[in-house]
């Protein structure tokens, strides 16, 4: 699950209502089988909002001692990379998550490659300290792929994120083999290109063929292409309302395409863009 725009709520007289509406947004996600869940400084609120939905008491959410708490650190200087991230853990702690011996963080990733060089010295520190489990780095927007393909050539990262959808399949010639072959896990964002893929399939059907690998909508059947990808860890589509939730969980419901299913969807996509 993302959170860019949708758990960014600010301070109004409609705070409660929608803070409801995103911790029903949570449970669905939890019910259904979610996990990770992607934050970072750059989204205004949203790492204080997930904080406090996440908090222990008579409303908590059920499940959510299965989160995987990934956030970012978006800042130049190693100074103030330990600062910001600092106020990440902080923010974070609302939901419980500080007991001796439990990090905050399972991932901290540098966001968008700034600064990349000095931050994953910060955080393969505590990677060794015990404070972060695991350490890696984003791009987003189909950019900087060559930038990030030399920085996983010289180092290594647990996880990468990057654009990966129907309409933008430019990481398959490169970034996806090579962070299979170097063992980094794949966090795919982007994944309906902002909102993008649905508006070109308008009021179009899905292929009847889809029913084969179990999807219902175009949101699943979207996710399960990219999540099927054999290099694919995660994807993280971002959402404020709870059905739009139930339907991107569905695709970690039933089949997944294999290779051939792969090919046909792709080529469909594409025959469906040009006419």
């Amino acid at each position: 699950m993302g959170s860019w725009l949708t758990f960014d709520i600010a301070a109004s007289s409609d705070t409660v209502v929608r803070a409801d509406g995103l911790r029903a947004v949570l449970q669905t996600f939890f019910d259904r089988g979610g996990a990770l869940i992607d934050t970072s400084p750059m989204y205004g609120s949203s790492e204080r909002v997930i904080g406090e939905l996440l908090r222990p008491g008579a409303h908590a959410v059920a499940g959510r001692e299965r989160v995987f708490a990934a956030s970012k650190v978006w800042t130049i200087g190693a100074s103030a990379g330990r600062g910001q991230m600092e106020d990440s853990l902080a923010l974070w702690r609302a939901g419980g998550r500080s007991l001796p011996g439990n990090p905050v963080f399972d991932l901290m990733q540098v966001h968008n490659m700034m600064d990349w060089r000095t931050h994953l010295g910060t955080l393969n520190a505590w990677k060794g300290e015990g404070r972060i489990r695991y350490a890696g780095i984003t791009t987003s927007h189909g950019s900087r792929a060559d930038e990030l393909e030399a920085a996983m050539t010289s180092e290594r990262f647990d996880f990468v994120q990057f654009t990966y959808n129907l309409s933008d399949r430019r990481v398959e010639s490169r970034l996806l083999s090579m962070a299979r072959d170097r063992g980094a896990a794949v966090i795919i964002n982007r994944p309906f290109d902002g909102g993008g893929l649905f508006r070109r399939i308008r009021a179009r059907p899905m292929p009847a063929w889809a029913a084969e690998i179990g999807c219902k909508t175009w949101a699943d059947y979207f996710l399960k292409f990219i999540i099927s990808h054999p290099a694919v860890t995660c994807a993280i589509p971002a959402t404020s309302q709870a059905a739009h939730m139930a339907e991107n969980m569905n695709a970690i419901v039933g089949e997944l395409p294999d290779a051939g299913m792969r090919r046909r969807m792709a080529e469909d996509w594409d025959k469906t863009q040009r006419s």
